[in-house]
């Protein structure tokens, strides 16, 4: 039997629409290394998230984000290859307070996780400050020092390496935010027990059209984004558990 032309249509726009969702690429992706059932992880405490201080290209052609050669990335590892084709265009820096952003967004949800204790980022900058992490500083990372002066079983701890707000406003924007920031839970020992890294430029509906769907059908802001990578990073947190509601 022979289809009408509406139903041919219909079944065209559902594969359309199956191809350009499959195109839109994941924009969180997470990794837990298999030391990690050695460990009991009680106490983590949560490290104020830095800011990439070299300037980034504005526009990308792709969804990587550039990451210039020889930029200090702390003591993390950027999970998405660098951009080897920088356009001659605009550049902008990460804003300083895009580190307090993510943090803040991390810490009001982890902070009434069940079945763990997360320590404040107040409290971590305490300790980094304080004379006995100054003497454990040499050849140590923040991560362990924070552990080990507030006596964790782990930190927390993350760099923003993409924040631009979009220019323009809900229904139309040119360039739409983009941010990306990574992830790491780091044992007092030093091992890396978990990553996470997300990272997003807003596509228009022709390019994700899931992703379009569920901001419903408008341009947001880069807090937004981030709201929405820290949201969905830790649906993957193998530490503690969501407080019932």
């Amino acid at each position: 039997m022979m289809m009408s032309n509406k139903g041919q249509s219909m079944v065209l726009m559902g594969l359309v629409v199956l191809a350009v969702a499959g195109c839109s690429g994941s924009k969180v992706t997470t990794k837990t290394s298999p030391e990690l059932p050695r460990y009991q992880i009680r106490t983590i405490a949560l490290v104020p998230f830095t800011t990439l201080a070299t300037p980034q290209v504005r526009e990308v052609v792709d969804q990587t984000f550039s990451a210039p050669p020889g930029a200090r990335r702390s003591d993390m590892a950027i999970a998405v290859p660098p951009n080897t084709e920088l356009p001659l265009r605009q550049t902008v820096t990460v804003p300083t307070d895009a580190g307090e952003t993510v943090t803040q967004l991390l810490w009001s949800r982890l902070r009434t996780r069940e079945g763990m204790t997360v320590l404040s980022p107040s409290e971590a900058t305490k300790a980094l400050a304080s004379p006995t992490a100054l003497q454990l500083a040499a050849g140590q990372s923040s991560a362990v020092i924070v552990a080990k002066h507030l006596k964790a079983d782990a930190s927390l701890i993350g760099q923003v390496l993409v924040y631009q707000e979009r220019v323009g406003g809900r229904f139309g924007a040119s360039p739409p935010a983009r941010v990306g920031f990574e992830a790491k839970v780091v044992a007092a020992d030093g091992q890396v027990l978990w990553e996470g890294n997300y990272y997003e430029k807003q596509r228009p509906m022709t390019e994700d059209f899931m992703g379009f769907i569920q901001r419903h059908g408008v341009f947001v802001t880069a807090e937004e984004l981030a709201i929405y990578g820290v949201d969905h990073m830790l649906l993957e947190f193998p530490f503690g558990t969501v407080e019932a509601r």
